[in-house]
């Protein structure tokens, strides 16, 4: 599975943006897709994941309200909307897949790994 992001970019605090994931190669099902994220000097950290019929979504608290995480399976494709950016989500975000059913948080159970994508937020 190949894994291409996209959708990063430049925004004001307060602002939106939505990431686009797409997936090639093997079929998509029944991988978990999350979105991870590695700030400068930081370790990566979990933003959100989704089961592969979006039945279980898992968020990190820090995005709670604000991120949402969408798949468009025919297109194998999954989305990250983010709303009401803070400077604090400035970081690298990276799409990942997880073959298996149920959603970890564990970025090391992760299989497939996107080139990134940056997300500036100014204040």
């Amino acid at each position: 599975v190949q894994l291409q992001a996209s959708g990063g970019g430049l925004v004001q605090a307060g602002g939106s943006l939505r990431l686009s994931c797409a997936a090639s190669g093997r079929t998509f099902s029944p991988y978990v897709m999350g979105w991870f994220r590695q700030a400068p000097g930081k370790e990566r950290e979990f933003v959100v994941a989704s089961s592969w019929s979006g039945g279980q979504i898992v968020y990190a608290d820090s995005v709670k309200g604000r991120f949402t995480i969408s798949r468009d399976n025919a297109k194998n494709t999954v989305y990250l909307q983010m709303n009401s950016l803070k400077p604090e989500d400035t970081a690298v975000y990276y799409c990942a897949a997880h073959r298996a059913l149920v959603v970890t948080t564990s970025f090391d159970e992760y299989d497939y790994w996107g080139q990134g994508t940056q997300v500036t937020v100014s204040s």
